[in-house]
């Protein structure tokens, strides 16, 4: 039989690395492109190209074949510090835009039938995310469109350029909007972290019965998916006969004070919380899991604190071994 073949755009990001893992130990020959190699893993993919997909030369030369499944993470992206300044609104598009269209475009030429898209739940309405108990994000909300920044507009326009790919050249792309997804070996510190990991640096660095910062009142709400269901639910829909778009997220939503009480919890510390101005993002987002169960019989069920045990113990090494 022969082997299978997956590209993965974005093998040195955080989800990126853990799918290139799952990928080979399903016995997959995989390419990995990216403008880095992995910060926190050891490379596993068969070839790893370092280049900028926004170069079509470079993306010529990775998409030199017709691979089975191509998985295109690759974006300009980061956590709220990152994406809700507005200081890096053209950066965010532009970059992001170019990937995608040199990536739909090549593929189709290719003859690659099959790329899955990673988009986010950034892209859904902030009039529906306003009320922090009750936010709408279930997939046919996203109309009429009012994403709550750049970044949600960006990945709204990428989700309809593959899926009219598939219209207009019978191709069978994927589209997948995340909410949030954490785990170990993703970007903890520096200013594009995710929530759950500058909560887990903040409470690993944070002395028993200190003080750590929160930005907002702490009680906008969202849900967060552990890294594990995030590719198993990619690689579910990437093979299934659905498009899309489908949420790929967790449905259990807590507070930002929170998910700083349950790691605080994990750590064995009594911690204060002090909230301070800063950006925060929409009030309110929950993953609607209805139209994932309906259409690939299944959802993402682990608990959140499961995940946050993983991630905070892996995080906290990290912080003891930068201290030493």
């Amino acid at each position: 039989m022969t082997q299978k073949t997956a590209l993965v755009c974005g093998a040195g990001g955080f989800i990126g690395g853990h799918l290139v893992h799952r990928l080979k130990q399903e016995g997959f020959w995989v390419r990995g492109v990216d403008l880095k190699f992995p910060e926190f893993r050891d490379v596993e993919a068969d070839d790893f190209v370092i280049g900028d997909l926004r170069r079509q030369d470079v993306c010529e030369r990775v998409i030199d074949r017709r691979f089975d499944e191509v998985y295109q993470l690759a974006a300009d992206m980061g956590g709220a510090g990152y994406i809700f300044t507005g200081e890096h609104d053209a950066d965010i598009m532009h970059n992001s835009a170019t990937i995608n269209l040199n990536i739909a475009d090549l593929c189709h030429k290719r003859n690659v039938r099959r790329v899955f898209y990673s988009s986010s739940a950034c892209m859904y309405p902030a009039y529906n995310q306003e009320d922090p108990e009750n936010p709408k994000c279930a997939e046919d909300s996203a109309y009429p469109a009012a994403p709550d920044s750049e970044y949600g507009w960006e990945k709204l326009f990428s989700e309809r350029l593959f899926l009219a790919y598939n219209r207009n050249h019978g191709m069978s792309n994927r589209v997948a909007r995340y909410h949030n997804i954490f785990g170990p070996q993703g970007t903890w510190q520096g200013g594009k972290e995710k929530a759950p990991a500058a909560i887990c640096r903040k409470v690993a660095s944070t002395p028993n019965n200190g003080e750590i910062e929160i930005w907002g009142d702490g009680l906008q709400t969202r849900s967060f998916l552990y890294i594990d269901e995030c590719i198993e639910g990619t690689l579910r829909l990437t093979r299934s006969g659905f498009e899309g778009p489908v949420n790929i997220g967790s449905d259990e939503m807590v507070t930002i004070n929170q998910l700083v009480d349950i790691v605080s919890d994990i750590a064995g510390k009594t911690l204060h919380k002090k909230h301070i101005d800063g950006p925060t993002g929409v009030r309110g987002r929950n993953s609607d899991n209805k139209l994932i169960e309906e259409r690939l019989g299944w959802r993402p069920s682990q608990p959140l604190r499961s995940g946050l045990e993983e991630t905070y113990a892996w995080i906290e090494r990290n912080v003891r071994r930068n201290a030493a």
